[in-house]
């Protein structure tokens, strides 16, 4: 068999079948790479020769060029084959939603496990995630800053909890390089100043409900950082903000502001309300002796 003729006739069907299949073109460019990887496995003589196997794509790839035109470089010819490979390996590129472009798929081929593979694939389905938002997400490597347990419920396809999301650390950007400087206030405002990205980092659901949001009935100076409400599990998240380390008085403090919100802001059809600490460090002992269930306790990192 003639594989480059094989290829480069793929491509060409390809081609003309987008101009009269618009509104289809993404499954049926699936198709073809997903054949034109297969083709190149056997072209290199099987899965075990990798070396020859990128030596043969880069001499099709400099053919494709001079004979079809832009699009068919090295890198694309490559992740052709890488997908044919992963496809074969993991069930869950077997039946892709129809928002995945190849753009999508560039994005999460490199990735090594499939249970990384896996989340990437339904929240970009879920949320309707443009491959540039996808890039973001990974580069953040916001699947490897969740929670060991919120993993393993993702493995198991077990339900998930309202702050079994939120990443660990949260990245907060700034352009201020002294980061030792930096006091509660100018954490807080920098959060608001990107608060689609901080919500984002929290989960799914999140709505921004206010800042320093007052307390009446517990004196003049205590006040919730920053409020939450989540549509998903129809509950408010106060959320305390701390420069410092994490000490157990601190737990406290959050809790009285949730029992406060329990009792006097939700409304009977409302769930109990969940509570959130971002520190700059937190202590081991207090997380793991005296850490509530119904508080997620992260960190903060400033980049």
């Amino acid at each position: 068999m003639n594989y480059y003729n094989e290829i480069k006739t793929a491509f060409i069907k390809n081609e003309a079948y987008k101009q009269v299949k618009e509104y289809n073109k993404n499954r049926h460019d699936l198709e073809t790479y997903y054949n034109v990887g297969k083709l190149l496995i056997e072209a290199q003589g099987g899965f075990d020769r990798n070396k020859y196997g990128n030596k043969l794509i880069k001499e099709y790839s400099i053919k494709l060029k001079s004979e079809l035109g832009k699009g068919y470089s090295w890198r694309n010819l490559y992740y052709m084959r890488l997908f044919y490979v992963k496809k074969t390996e993991y069930k869950i590129l077997q039946a892709l939603p129809a928002i995945f472009t190849w753009s999508h798929l560039i994005e999460i081929l490199p990735l090594e496990k499939e249970e990384i593979i896996s989340y990437y694939i339904k929240i970009t389905n879920k949320l309707n995630l443009s491959y540039r938002e996808l890039h973001t997400r990974i580069k953040s490597k916001e699947y490897e800053r969740l929670p060991e347990e919120t993993r393993q419920k993702l493995k198991n396809e077990e339900p998930l909890e309202v702050t079994d999301l939120v990443s660990n650390p949260i990245i907060i950007k700034t352009h201020n390089k002294d980061l030792t400087a930096f006091s509660h206030k100018i954490l807080e405002e920098l959060i608001l100043e990107d608060l689609d990205a901080f919500l984002k980092q929290l989960g799914e659901g999140f709505m921004y409900v206010g800042k320093e949001y007052k307390l009446s009935d517990l004196g003049e100076n205590k006040y919730i950082d920053i409020l939450l409400y989540n549509v998903i599990y129809n509950c408010y998240v106060p959320v305390e903000l701390k420069t410092d380390k994490l000490l157990h008085k601190d737990i406290g403090q959050l809790k009285l502001y949730m029992n406060y919100v329990d009792k006097n802001i939700k409304t009977p059809t409302q769930n109990k309300s969940v509570g959130i600490i971002i520190s700059k460090e937190n202590d081991k002992f207090v997380i793991n002796y005296l850490s509530d269930e119904s508080i997620r306790y992260v960190e903060y990192k400033l980049v």
